[in-house]
């Protein structure tokens, strides 16, 4: 399953550096049931790190890293991420740590990935 974790990842990163001009510096994907886990490290560019130094700042950040990210994936499906698993993408949930710089984001497809991956 190791290969798709990391096929995941870099389609992760892809996707967000694509659509975002930055991609995680680091990502751990862990398929769980129906879930695709992703723990995203250094997402911050550095003009982001800038502006989270300022309290209104760390919520403009996470609203534009939480809910806009969620619409971002619903206005440009990710079909190479349904392509690799053989599975389609229902949905997303996102959270980001700001001083952290640490994310996680959990791709929720409609089929046990755990399972179908294992018997690959």
């Amino acid at each position: 399953m190791n290969n798709y974790e990391a096929e995941f990842s870099n389609l992760v990163r892809a996707f967000r550096k694509r659509h975002m001009g930055k991609g995680p510096r680091q990502i751990k994907t862990t398929f769980c049931k129906n879930w695709a886990i992703c723990e995203m490290e250094g997402n911050l560019s550095p003009v982001e790190k800038f502006i989270s130094g300022y309290s209104e700042g760390k919520q403009m950040l996470r609203s534009a890293r939480t809910e806009m990210v969620k619409d971002m994936y619903k206005k440009n499906h990710p079909v190479e991420m349904e392509e690799l698993l053989g599975a389609k993408f229902v949905d997303l949930f996102v959270d980001i740590d700001i001083e952290k710089d640490f994310g996680m984001s959990i791709f929720v497809f409609d089929e046990n990935l755990e399972e179908k991956l294992t018997k690959k």
